[in-house]
């Protein structure tokens, strides 16, 4: 259920952001020039405010920001120009935003000595890196990957509802989303190996 809203709200958003992104268009700026920019408004309002506890105000410039990952994909195929380059670029600025986003928030927690939730991040970290590389080396190899609890849109969903509230008065709400995420993403790449060993063991016989 959470993938088929992901993929409608990610349609209906890209049908709003439309007349942004043909103004951005007339006036020269390039569907990458937008991947660029706004993986660099992620990474300022992630060290910016989260890593100094400004949940709120990182949770709307993260989300405002993110928002040109829906915009640049629609400005590149309105005008007819998609590009490999241009997917890749899209794909690898996704892996900075992520990392930047989680980073920030284990610097936080460290500066509240709470191990716990630094470890928390430590892990959404590293296997949400994993996660998009299992997908990406498992195609590469010429398998299909289309399986896993927890994808992007998810992990970041959930850390930015723990955000909002931690920022609120709850101060349980970011850790448990962290660990939430984490447990989620471990599952994940266990999905993904075990669905590509399946395709292997049946291509076998």
């Amino acid at each position: 259920m959470a993938k088929i809203l992901s993929v409608v709200g990610k349609q209906a958003t890209a049908r709003l952001l439309e007349p942004i992104g043909q103004a951005l268009l007339r006036a020269g700026i390039s569907p990458n020039a937008v991947t660029m920019l706004g993986t660099a408004g992620v990474i300022a309002g992630a060290f910016g405010f989260a890593a100094r506890g400004k949940f709120i105000l990182a949770v709307v410039v993260v989300t405002v920001c993110g928002l040109t990952d829906v915009m640049d994909g629609a400005m590149a195929r309105s005008r007819g120009k998609a590009s490999r380059y241009g997917a890749l670029l899209d794909s690898t600025m996704d892996r900075v935003a992520d990392g930047a986003i989680f980073s920030s928030l284990i610097l936080w927690y460290h500066t509240q000595a709470d191990t716990w939730s630094m470890l928390a991040g430590l892990i959404c970290l590293v296997t949400g890196q994993i996660v998009s590389y299992v997908k990406a080396r498992a195609e590469g190899l010429g398998f299909e990957c289309h399986v896993g609890l927890v994808e992007r849109a998810e992990r970041l969903i959930t850390v930015g509802v723990g955000a909002l509230l931690t920022a609120f008065g709850l101060a349980w709400g970011l850790p448990a989303a962290l660990w939430l995420v984490a447990a989620g993403s471990v599952v994940t790449i266990a999905q993904r190996m075990v669905y590509v060993s399946r395709q292997e063991k049946r291509a076998s016989t």
